[in-house]
């Protein structure tokens, strides 16, 4: 542990898998002391595998094998009083709460039922609200928000195709709206000393990405496109040659926001996207 947030009690949202695990250990190997929640469950609407119980008891494994402290629970972020427990337990146990990572979010694409507009803005919109109405008056002078947008949120074009679907569109609505809402909130909590950005991140290696839904959206003209079929389409859709960032590129960039390095840093739209924003600034097409 290097300690640039020893001391520090962060709690993470959607723990179990992809950049939410990922943020729990490197904010661990860091010093801070994590509260981690996950719904550990699947979701009708989404056609991937989401965290399971094991997930999260293997994000547990993995913080304490470098030595961090961490308490993790089930609980569902639309669901305040499950998130608003998770909290009050972590907060006795570690005594206080300085960092808050609403990380949780799906992209429900696998079919046309409306529930999935329902789902998507339940978790990747409610989802955020909820986090920041349970963790808001636990924070002090120094506290750190940070939410997860993507870059979709920020491109004009990225959610309107039709072959996303209700959920493809309850998704960019809540991305779009974290935009607006980190600025805002940003504002209003500043007498406290407390800081809030959002991170937008272009597509990343975790099962939101991998799954058959999306490679056909990569790939409509195949009828079972695969990984290697996709991976020239997700070079193309970033400046920089690679089809996408990893989850610790994202968690280092919550780590920055979530330090003293970063301690007047407050209201940002911080983008990880290997440029494709810049090269799609019309949005893809």
């Amino acid at each position: 542990m290097n300690g640039r947030l020893a001391g520090k009690v962060a709690f993470i949202t959607g723990a179990a898998r992809g950049q939410g695990k990922s943020h729990c250990i490197r904010l661990a190997q860091e010093g801070a002391a994590i509260i981690a929640v996950d719904l550990c469950e699947d979701m009708d609407s989404v056609n991937y595998p989401l965290g399971s119980p094991a997930d999260l008891a293997d994000t547990v494994a993995q913080v304490k094998a470098i030595g961090g402290r961490i308490i993790a629970s089930k609980a569902d972020v639309r669901e305040r009083y499950q998130l608003l427990a998770a909290v009050e337990e972590g907060v006795k146990e570690f005594g206080g709460l300085d960092i808050v990572c609403a990380n949780a979010g799906i992209l429900p694409i696998k079919n046309q039922d409306p529930m999935s507009f329902v789902d998507a803005l339940d978790v990747d919109l409610g989802g955020v609200l909820n986090t920041v109405a349970v963790t808001l008056p636990r924070l002090g002078a120094g506290g750190s928000i940070v939410l997860t947008g993507s870059t979709a949120g920020l491109m004009p074009n990225s959610v309107s195709n039709p072959a996303l679907g209700p959920g493809g569109v309850g998704y960019g609505m809540s991305k779009k709206f974290i935009v607006e809402y980190c600025e805002i909130l940003a504002v209003i909590v500043a007498p406290r000393m407390i800081r809030v950005n959002a991170i937008h991140p272009t597509n990343c290696n975790t099962n939101l990405l991998h799954n058959d839904d999306l490679y056909h959206i990569f790939r409509p003209d195949l009828e079972k496109p695969t990984r290697d079929d996709v991976m020239p389409a997700f070079n193309h859709f970033q400046a920089l040659p690679i089809p996408y960032v990893e989850p610790v590129d994202i968690s280092n960039a919550v780590l920055w926001l979530c330090s003293d390095e970063a301690r007047y840093v407050t209201g940002v739209n911080l983008r990880v996207d290997a440029g494709s924003f810049i090269k799609w600034p019309n949005g893809p097409q």
